[in-house]
């Protein structure tokens, strides 16, 4: 692992308290080229977690709060007709950045949701027939609330697929979340102080590094075992797809890259396996009845399949 990106995964942990795991599955999803749903209930510093990323890689960051209202043309632009021309302008909208917050996704119809899709699967958008490319590096994070669903538009099964991992949110130790009040009251918790330690093209350059990462025949197999086992399983009524297995493929390459390593193994696949499926796959009625929980029947099913030597 370069030095640099040693240092960005520091400033992050020390920016960050209580999330260390999410921290680099974060930065994992976005080495790889996925993007992220993060849930959490409000005030656990999903948003201060995905802007300060951004300042670390030195991108553009922008935040979109989904509201019932929203239009499709509020997050890929719209074409006006200029009267001081008396030309038609494309106005691009806030999906052309680096890091897009898309925030509370889940309060939004379907229809504005879809807007989504063709950046997040082609990495461009169409406005009005015409088609335009975004950047290199684009990353989504959609963040939605697990506690209030009055109001809200379930993401539906094909939109959640596009995201590489689904990550918890969970509150921080007593220690830490102490220290995070002390940082805040002493005024030391500012986003703005936080310098890039990466530039885009040196990120570009360690993502190409990644994708040489070494997957071996055996762990290709594993990968497949698991994805093709969420679709026999009697627990589990909707298995995963091809994507899946593509997701922790990439994912697990990322791992390691960031373990230090040039290969990925076993253990790597069983780290990226529950954040890349856990979006992907339901639960039958009788394991939701007996109060199951999708983590569990990962956990069981890895656990069950033997680790290739």
């Amino acid at each position: 692992m370069k030095p640099e990106l040693a240092s960005l995964l520091e400033k992050y942990e020390q920016r960050i308290l209580g999330q260390t795991l999410n921290l680099k599955l974060l930065l994992s999803a976005v080495l790889s080229g996925g993007h992220v749903l993060l849930e959490g209930v409000p005030g656990t510093g999903k948003t201060q977690m995905v802007r300060t990323l951004s300042s670390l890689l030195g991108g553009t960051f922008t935040r979109i709060q989904f509201t019932p209202d929203l239009l499709p043309s509020d997050i890929t632009g719209s074409t006006i007709y200029n009267l001081k021309e008396g030309v038609f302008q494309t106005l691009k909208g806030p999906i052309f950045t680096n890091i897009l917050l898309a925030d509370e996704v889940n309060r939004t119809p379907a229809k504005t949701q879809a807007a989504l899709l063709e950046a997040m699967e082609e990495k461009q958008v169409t406005i009005q027939g015409e088609t335009y490319p975004l950047s290199d590096v684009f990353f989504v994070v959609a963040t939605q609330n697990p506690i209030e669903f009055e109001g809200t538009y379930p993401l539906p099964e094909a939109q959640q697929d596009r995201f590489l991992f689904k990550l918890h949110i969970h509150f921080p130790s007593l220690d830490e979340e102490t220290s995070i009040l002390r940082q805040v009251i002493d005024k030391s918790f500012d986003t703005t102080k936080v310098q890039s330690v990466l530039d885009l093209e040196s990120f570009l350059a360690i993502r190409k590094e990644i994708e040489k990462i070494t997957v071996s025949e055996s762990v290709l197999h594993y990968i497949m075992q698991i994805v093709r086992q969420t679709r026999e399983s009697d627990s589990i009524r909707f298995g995963a797809s091809t994507r899946a297995g593509i997701s922790i493929g990439k994912a697990a390459q990322a791992w390691a890259y960031l373990s230090g390593r040039d290969y990925v193994t076993p253990d790597d696949i069983k780290m990226v396996a529950k954040p890349a499926l856990r979006h992907r796959i339901q639960l039958s009625p009788h394991m939701e009845l007996e109060g199951a929980t999708v983590d569990q029947i990962i956990e069981e099913l890895v656990g069950a399949i033997p680790v290739p030597r």
